[in-house]
């Protein structure tokens, strides 16, 4: 019997071309946040339904109405999935994923309004926007970021942006060190 090894072509890969998935880094309070969403929604559909049940009201199309509207607080309130690679930072919400490319950087600025967002845009006009809550509170995402922004500002292509990342360093700095000093008992 022959044993044959198969090799992949060098070059670019097909499909989306992703690192494995013990080489992304992703948002881990997602899940809790996603359980968060849905029992908020169900909380609100039982009350709504318990109400309109005493008031003798409750009829099969206002039950629908009330689980529509259940529905859509849940997808209001469902946070967006990040996860990064080397290179690469996505993140999915609802009907659509967004992915930037981090090793091609152009800018990085903070949006303006009453949320603020990291906008992150590569070369090829892509654009991500991402609560930074979401790195404060990864260590993981923000290391694949910061490495991929370095490396974007040695070459040149970061024109944009080193402000605003330099900001959320430092505000990442001062909680890991307010962290690291409660824990130890010296704050």
């Amino acid at each position: 019997m022959e044993r044959r090894i198969i090799r992949s072509a060098p070059g670019r890969r097909t499909g989306r071309g992703k690192p494995p998935r013990d080489m992304t880094a992703h948002d881990h309070g997602w899940t809790a946040d996603l359980r968060f969403a849905v029992r908020c929604a169900v909380v609100l559909l039982g009350m709504l339904l318990a109400v309109d049940a005493a008031a003798s009201h409750l009829t099969w199309p206002r039950a629908l109405l009330w689980t529509g509207l259940a529905a859509l607080l849940c997808a209001v309130l469902v946070p967006p999935r990040v996860r990064a690679g080397s290179g690469w930072l996505s993140c999915r919400v609802l009907l659509r994923e967004r992915t930037v490319r981090t090793d091609r950087l152009v800018s990085a600025r903070w949006s303006d309004g009453v949320a603020q967002r990291l906008v992150l845009r590569d070369a090829d006009g892509r654009r991500v926007e991402i609560d930074p809550e979401v790195f404060l509170a990864n260590p993981a995402l923000w290391h694949r970021l910061d490495e991929d922004a370095r490396g974007c500002v040695e070459r040149g292509t970061l024109r944009c942006g080193v402000t605003a990342l330099r900001q959320l360093a430092d505000r990442i700095d001062r909680r890991h060190a307010r962290t690291v000093f409660t824990i130890s008992g010296l704050e």
